[in-house]
């Protein structure tokens, strides 16, 4: 494996030494050397940095890959993982963007499924560094995309590296949109990639608020580098798979615990496709106006506390859902509702 590279910095020197024992399996350190252009003495250094975080093993004047070492999943993986959930979830937190806001959407296929709802909010300004983000906006007459430098990391389309993060200084919106490979109450959100989990602390950094996106797959997975502690959480938008199972409501139960609002996007009844509300419209629930913003006088937003037919009610994780009026069907097919994680889980 050949990479021409002319200065990098650690970080990204580090990644690059990863991504060389990924590809080949074992690399010796002259060839690691030769490839990062700096003395082995350094990338001596750097091998045992990474071994240190358990991301690789020295051997014999190499590296190679440790026992058990998972390889991210590419992005044509990605978009056939929890598909249905992915959509459900960008449409909840779609409603949680308000006209002329100023937002910034990392890279992710949540993000991206985000991105292509936010396209119908007029006076929009989205700071991205996803080629797919802005790609999903790119023909938007009233979203304003900006996009930030950086070097292009060809799995995710992400642009990420010292450029990126660069770009990010000194910027200020109201709302971070982010997604990762994992989720967890101790540790918070986390990503299988250096460079990636850089970029993503410093989009979190240029918000008031951090909304996670995050489907039933990533809850209670801990991954290589920690992107947003916990503590630094505004809102959690997950899927009802995640109340389902005893592991995850249970880890949904300690993120509330520690502050993070969770919401959850319900997929209706089984076998119903989604279906994709503009912001601000449609017969179901929509999240909570901010004081002043567009909607605050909406009818069904008063009416929010009452759960509608077929909805979970707060502090519920399961259960039949409730029989609608003159023996309808339950609840509204297809529709992303917000269902508020009112209470704790009993355990």
């Amino acid at each position: 494996m050949r990479v021409t590279v002319c200065s990098v910095f650690a970080a990204e020197r580090r990644q690059l030494i990863l991504e060389m024992v990924r590809a080949n399996g074992a690399v010796s350190l002259r060839e690691l050397a030769r490839v990062v252009q700096t003395s082995e003495v350094t990338v001596r250094r750097d091998v045992r940095a990474l071994e240190a975080e358990g991301l690789l093993d020295r051997r014999h004047g190499g590296a190679v890959l440790p026992g058990g070492f998972s390889r991210e999943p590419g992005y044509p993986q990605k978009t056939h993982l929890a598909a249905a959930e992915k959509s459900a979830v960008a449409d909840l937190a779609a409603g949680l963007v308000e006209e002329g806001d100023a937002v910034v959407v990392g890279a992710g296929t949540t993000t991206q499924e985000l991105a292509r709802r936010l396209a119908r909010v007029p006076g929009l300004t989205v700071v991205t560094n996803s080629l797919l983000v802005a790609q999903a906006l790119a023909h938007a007459n009233r979203v304003e995309v900006v996009m930030t430098g950086g070097t292009l990391r060809g799995s995710n389309y992400a642009l990420v590296g010292s450029g990126a993060e660069q770009s990010l200084q000194g910027l200020r919106v109201t709302r971070a949109f982010v997604s990762g490979s994992g989720l967890t109450a101790e540790r918070g959100l986390s990503t299988a990639n250096m460079l990636s989990a850089s970029v993503d602390r410093a989009l979190v950094q240029a918000a008031t608020e951090v909304i996670v996106l995050a489907d039933h797959t990533k809850l209670g997975t801990d991954t290589m580098f920690q992107t947003v502690p916990t503590d630094a959480i505004t809102h959690l938008v997950t899927d009802e798979q995640a109340t389902a199972d005893d592991r995850t409501a249970r880890e949904l139960d300690a993120l509330a615990d520690r502050g993070v609002q969770v919401s959850v996007a319900s997929l209706g009844l089984p076998g119903d496709q989604p279906q994709h509300q503009p912001y601000g419209h449609g017969h179901g629930p929509v999240p909570p106006p901010h004081p002043g913003g567009p909607g605050a006088g909406d009818p069904r937003r008063a009416q929010q506390s009452a759960p509608l037919p077929g909805q979970r009610r707060p502090g519920t994780h399961g259960g039949p859902p409730s029989a609608a009026p003159g023996g309808a069907a339950p609840g509204l097919p297809g529709q992303a509702r917000l269902a508020e994680l009112g209470s704790r889980r009993k355990r």
